[in-house]
């Protein structure tokens, strides 16, 4: 693969930076989380690692039993954690994380090795990218991702090699957040958001994606909002983690303004 195609923000923000060590995350994972159950009086680092492992366990479960079937591919993995949990938790044939930056593949087989080690023909790592997808066609049962959409790009290409790779029936599920349609939500996000404005997330609106779904062969398309499960609880973490002015305390005042909300997709391939 190309490594000219990975963007310089996400290059950067994923390489030299290394996101994962960020105040607004931990344990390794870099999701926003999903808070529900979560004491928010006072959450501590565990608490924001139960919630992230609970953005993947909301993620999985909606891949039906017998799940000791199904091989599965996480697209955009990161630090690999997610993909890991997949196959402890809920004993997938074989799940394969695939990620654009060569230092997150490299950090995932490092994180991971003891499991890449107790299973080595059910966990494996890789290089790839949402529009190159390492699979020969119809060759993988499931595909999830895991907040990693706002990232590409642009989803048509995700969509078009999501359904190339996956058998007749197989799932696909997406969670990440999406924009409201129009050149002003993304406008006002640039001014709100450093992410947005640096190039980092590219604004999505779902409409667009689930029109994509169905071009590319997919059916059976549902969306939900999960949103009141994210955002708050992500909120109430940074209090106590970012100084009050940071750009991230802005996330919930743009979902609050109905500029982006988080979603669950899902949908099977024809």
């Amino acid at each position: 693969m190309n490594q000219d195609r990975i963007p310089p923000t996400v290059r950067r923000t994923y390489g030299t930076n290394d996101l994962a060590q960020a105040a607004s995350f931990a344990g390794g994972f870099i999701n926003f989380g999903y808070w529900q159950g979560i004491d928010l009086a006072a959450p501590t680092p565990e608490d924001r690692v139960r919630s992230q492992e609970q953005l993947y366990r909301r993620v999985l479960r909606e891949f039906a039993e017998p799940r000791e079937r199904l091989r599965l591919a996480e697209v955009g993995c990161g630090r690999g954690l997610g993909s890991a949990l997949a196959l402890r938790e809920f004993r997938f044939a074989a799940v394969t994380g695939v990620d654009i930056h060569p230092d997150q593949i490299e950090r995932a087989r490092a994180v991971n090795a003891r499991a890449l080690a107790t299973y080595p023909d059910r966990l494996a790592y890789t290089l790839g990218s949402a529009d190159e997808l390492p699979f020969s066609d119809g060759y993988l049962d499931g595909v999830f991702s895991v907040e990693a959409a706002q990232h590409f790009r642009e989803l048509n290409g995700f969509a078009r090699e999501s359904a190339r790779v996956l058998r007749p029936g197989g799932r696909l599920v997406v969670t990440t957040f999406f924009t409201a349609p129009g050149p002003d939500a993304a406008e006002r996000l640039k001014i709100m958001l450093a992410s947005f404005a640096d190039g980092l997330d590219v604004p999505h609106p779902l409409d667009t994606f689930t029109t994509d779904l169905t071009r590319h062969g997919f059916t059976d398309i549902t969306t939900e909002s999960i949103g009141t499960h994210v955002w708050p609880g992500l909120d109430r973490y940074l209090t106590d983690t970012v100084p009050p002015a940071h750009w991230t305390r802005h996330f919930l005042t743009a979902w609050r303004d109905a500029l982006l909300d988080y979603h669950v997709i899902t949908a099977t391939r024809i």
